[in-house]
């Protein structure tokens, strides 16, 4: 008799769970942002926010974040924004400290006026799941997460995010994002190519990448130059960095729990001239910067990485973590206590760092997507050395000719940065005096790139 009470309770709390987290994909007014808390008034675009489900049987949903464009939204691009880590959000990241409308100050939000709603309606993902507001009912979900499972709930949520949003299943789309969105998007983009062939439902038009991970070899170890030629580093200490051991290898070796002595020999070398009082992301500006640049937690390691300054990250926590502003955002708690920029709950597989994704890119571009990377050139974590070296191979094995020869733009009556384009199809281009996440310290000319890259015209040549 006791055995079957137990049976029927556990029954009972199946079905309750399945009834918790049944998210039906209602139409988009049911998402509406109201107000959020502290927001100016007299908006002239609609926020929208909540929950679109990936997988019914293993109880997953990814939490969103959309603004519409500032201007005539029915005219503009749809835009998805992925940040990095893997493992942090792009709410508090892309939308709350980068690109979005709005950062977080005290009790009230502050106007981004290079908000890149400027220019197109922007999506904000948190994925995978486990990040954010992003969840599953069961805890399972969070282990041995990868770039594949990650891209196809990608897939997945942004068809179930059509079904909500009609109106936009045949706009322009761009996915863009950083760091080690340098994954999460050409293999998004690969799986949207090929789920084209059978129904046409993305009209796919662009991938910009910013500082991303590409090639992990050549992306690390251009580490050790830009090092040495901003004066980080000795002489002596480069000839170490680049001949007893490389970065890339240290980091395989860190993940493997089998850190030589050498390489912690040489790491520690780095780290003493490095100094704990510069940011690794932005080697030369005097700014208080977030630590939400932990987004790249694989990139740096836990044993040579330092703290930075707080004061952005702190302001985000604190108004994420607000029940009003949860209760706005249509967004709850599962399974954890409190909203993390990066996720302390994921499980994710790190060593999938190690898997090229240029040649993914390369395969992106066969298919006739263009593709922008672009670096702030103040980051030292995934320097524009690297970047520059693996767009420039990847259009000679192409066979891409260069359009637009290596020169500078300007945004106002300064240069912005560099820039070259290969086929018209391939383009690099610095952010003058950016650092990682470059819409950060760099709005104004991070706002005149994606202008750019938006209406697939060169950057200006003049001021």
């Amino acid at each position: 008799m006791c055995s079957s009470s137990w049976k029927t309770m556990a029954v009972a709390l199946a079905l309750l769970l399945e009834l918790c987290f049944v998210i039906k994909i209602e139409s988009f007014l049911a998402d509406r942002i109201v107000r959020l808390p502290g927001q100016p008034f007299n908006l002239s675009f609609q926020q929208f926010s909540g929950y679109v489900p990936v997988d019914y049987k293993k109880h997953k949903a990814l939490f969103y974040y959309f603004v519409e464009a500032e201007t005539d939204p029915a005219s503009k691009p749809l835009v998805l924004w992925l940040n990095g880590g893997p493992g942090c959000s792009s709410l508090g990241v892309g939308a709350f400290s980068e690109n979005g409308p709005f950062r977080p100050n005290g009790g009230v939000l502050v106007r981004n006026y290079h908000s890149w709603n400027r220019e197109a309606n922007m999506l904000y993902l948190e994925t995978p799941i486990g990040v954010g507001f992003s969840y599953a009912t069961n805890s399972s979900s969070y282990v041995a997460v990868d770039d594949q499972t990650t891209a196809r709930d990608n897939l997945v949520f942004l068809q179930n995010w059509f079904r909500k949003f009609p109106n936009y299943r045949h706009r322009d789309l761009y996915v863009t994002g950083e760091s080690y969105a340098g994954h999460y998007i050409p293999q998004l983009a690969k799986l949207m190519v090929e789920f084209n062939k059978k129904q046409n439902l993305f009209n796919l038009k662009g991938i910009a990448l910013g500082n991303p991970v590409l090639e992990f070899a050549t992306d690390f170890n251009s580490r050790a130059e830009y090092f040495w030629s901003h004066g980080l580093i000795s002489d002596s200490t480069y000839k170490v960095f680049t001949s007893v051991c490389n970065y890339s290898r240290y980091v395989r070796e860190y993940y493997r729990d089998s850190v030589s002595p050498s390489c912690s020999k040489v790491m520690s070398q780095v780290s003493r001239e490095t100094s704990k009082f510069v940011d690794k992301y932005d080697v030369t500006l005097d700014v208080c910067i977030s630590s939400v640049l932990s987004q790249s937690m694989p990139i740096n390691p836990q044993q040579v990485s330092e703290r930075v300054d707080v004061c952005v990250e702190d302001k985000i926590v604190n108004y994420l973590n607000r029940k009003d502003v949860q209760k706005a955002l249509h967004a709850r708690l599962v399974g954890v206590r409190r909203w993390t920029v990066c996720s302390n709950i994921l499980d994710y597989q790190v060593l999938n760092l190690e898997i090229p994704t240029i040649s993914v890119v390369g395969s992106l571009i066969k298919a006739g997507i263009p593709v922008l990377v672009y670096s702030g050139d103040q980051d030292s974590v995934i320097p524009l050395t690297g970047s520059r070296t693996l767009v420039s191979r990847l259009a000679k094995e192409l066979g891409l000719e260069t359009t637009v020869p290596y020169r500078v733009w300007f945004e106002g009556k300064q240069v912005g940065g560099w820039t070259q384009v290969y086929g018209n199809i391939l383009s690099f281009a610095t952010i003058r005096g950016a650092s990682h996440e470059a819409p950060f310290s760099q709005p104004e000319r991070s706002l005149m790139l994606f202008k750019s890259f938006l209406e697939g015209k060169p950057l200006p040549e003049v001021f």
